[in-house]
């Protein structure tokens, strides 16, 4: 498989993961499970920010930006694997881990083959 494939692959993979995870997000914050509390949409909110913060990166396809958007579903991750311990939240918890776990690593992948894809192109133009 070429460098191009792969790229292309796991940018595939981390739009679908990215989009599935806020899609998750809404239904469960919003319909399935919504909180207790006067406004469900505040805890909503809090969940789906900081993901929608990376949405030019995820749209634009920016390497740099799929890194750091790694480091932010670290906090995601933790908090997946406390709802898998919680039994009315388990299944919740582990579609939630299982999107993080691959928009996770279909992030990192493209950072990483879209960093060398552009550095070979970039050497080729060059030489």
């Amino acid at each position: 498989m070429t460098l191009a494939c792969k790229t292309r692959a796991s940018r595939i993979l981390t739009l679908a993961s990215y989009f599935g995870l806020l899609l998750l997000f809404t239904l469960w914050y919003m319909v399935l499970h919504p909180a207790q509390a006067e406004h469900p949409w505040v805890i909503w909110l809090v969940h789906v920010l900081p993901l929608a913060a990376f949405l030019p990166v995820v749209i634009t396809g920016y390497p740099r930006g799929h890194a750091w958007l790694c480091f932010v579903l670290l906090l995601y991750f933790m908090e997946a694997v406390l709802a898998t311990l919680v039994p009315a939240t388990r299944w919740f918890g582990l579609l939630d881990a299982a999107l993080l776990v691959t928009l996770f690593s279909s992030a990192m992948m493209f950072a990483r083959w879209k960093s060398r894809l552009n550095r070979s192109l970039n050497n080729a133009e060059m030489g």
